[in-house]
């Protein structure tokens, strides 16, 4: 009788699984049939086998944009995560200021990513934008449009603003669910507030913490919207990352076989790094 009830019990996952399949698998598979095809139009195409694969991973296009992408999640990391803690421990506990406190980091993140880019385009212009113009007026040469360094220090200064949030709300609910018998403790033994940092919050923190660099690094790798609508990819290539290479490729050049590979390729690389993620988190664990 149980095995008939777990049997009829699949019929309930089977609209998930087909919804699965035409949201995720099929498309997936439509992607590798073009990485392996050279197409020349809708009814025709020819089987390359694996040269595009071979061509993306010798392009320098390819290489620089990876290593413009992994440099930019990095930074984004070594940034975000300590400022998101230092946010959330200055957050008020308890009261009203706790609930203002929540709305107010919370905001960023309801701004839409188009808006976003919208917003920091007219910021940092360095005629009428209110940072571009008091960079410039302190005696910095400004200009994120024709500087590469400064269009980089932008959009970096732009992902900051708009997603550190992330991490202090993250850091928060795991603040508030440390049990109060823990403070009393270090009150008793006089802790420092560093000591109560070090030994009581953070190990406390460990789960959010990893969530939280998972979910920013997948987010930066895949960043699109924010610094093409701010700076287009420009000046040059400098801001250009992954997707944007991609979109190109796919869209404006109209290659779908190489484009098929490189999302393919990029796609592998994410799971990669989230696989070697986990595993060094897991190693940890064991190692305690």
């Amino acid at each position: 009788m149980n095995k008939v009830a777990n049997n009829k019990a699949w019929f309930l996952v089977l609209p998930v699984f087909i919804l699965v399949a035409f949201s995720a698998i099929v498309p997936i598979m439509t992607v590798v049939n073009y990485s392996v095809q050279d197409i020349f139009d809708q009814n025709t195409a020819y089987f390359v086998g694996a040269e595009w694969y071979r061509e993306m991973l010798r392009s320098p296009r390819l290489l620089d944009s990876l290593l413009r992408q992994f440099s930019y999640s990095f930074s984004v990391l070594l940034i975000e995560i300590p400022l998101g803690i230092i946010v959330a421990l200055m957050m008020p506990a308890k009261g009203r200021m706790a609930s203002v406190s929540l709305i107010l980091v919370a905001i960023p993140l309801l701004i839409p990513w188009n808006v976003v880019g919208t917003i920091w385009q007219t910021f940092s212009r360095e005629d009428i934008g209110l940072f571009g113009w008091a960079v410039n007026a302190i005696g910095i040469d400004y200009n994120y449009a024709s500087n590469a360094g400064d269009a980089w220090f932008t959009v970096l200064l732009m992902d900051v603003w708009h997603w550190t949030s992330l991490i202090a709300l993250l850091c928060y609910s795991g603040l508030r669910a440390i049990p109060e018998a823990f403070y009393q403790a270090a009150r008793i033994d006089r802790a420092s507030s560093w000591a109560i940092f070090r030994y009581i919050q953070l190990p406390r923190l460990k789960s959010v913490l990893v969530i939280g660099v998972l979910l920013r690094f997948m987010d930066s790798f895949m960043i699109y919207t924010e610094p093409f609508v701010l700076t287009g990819g420009g000046p040059g290539n400098s801001t250009t990352f992954l997707s944007q290479a991609l979109t190109k490729m796919a869209i404006g050049q109209f290659d779908l076989g190489p484009a098929a590979a490189f999302s393919l390729i990029y796609y592998l690389i994410v799971l990669l790094v989230c696989y070697m993620f986990f595993t060094v988190i897991n190693l940890q664990d064991k190692a305690k």
